[in-house]
């Protein structure tokens, strides 16, 4: 088995190697305005990518902050002067008012 797991790794070696030397040859091979061409491509990719980047968090934005309106003023809207909330308080008031005149005259009952 330690010789499979030897073979495994003399392969893998001689692969990284071979692959490694391949890369390098190839790179020596690029000229002067290559690769300042691809360095030009790269920065403007980068910019790219900041740009896109921008543009995703500001639309994020845009809807986290729109949501949060929506939700404050359905919040406000809420405690204003519908007739469901104004029912409700009135029953309270009522069943207040109805607790304390029991309580201030218990013999009444």
């Amino acid at each position: 088995m330690s010789d499979l797991a030897n073979l495994t790794r003399t392969l893998e070696d001689a692969f990284k190697k071979v692959f490694t030397n391949y890369m390098n040859s190839w790179q020596m091979n690029e000229t002067k305005a290559e690769k300042t061409l691809d360095d030009r491509l790269a920065a403007e990719n980068f910019n790219d990518v900041v740009w896109y980047l921008m543009v995703m968090i500001g639309m994020f934005s845009f809807i986290i902050v729109a949501i949060l309106v929506s939700t404050v003023k359905s919040k406000r809207r809420e405690h204003s002067n519908d007739p469901y909330h104004r029912y409700i308080e009135e029953d309270w008031t009522a069943k207040l008012k109805n607790q304390i005149l029991i309580m201030e005259n218990p013999m009444a009952n």
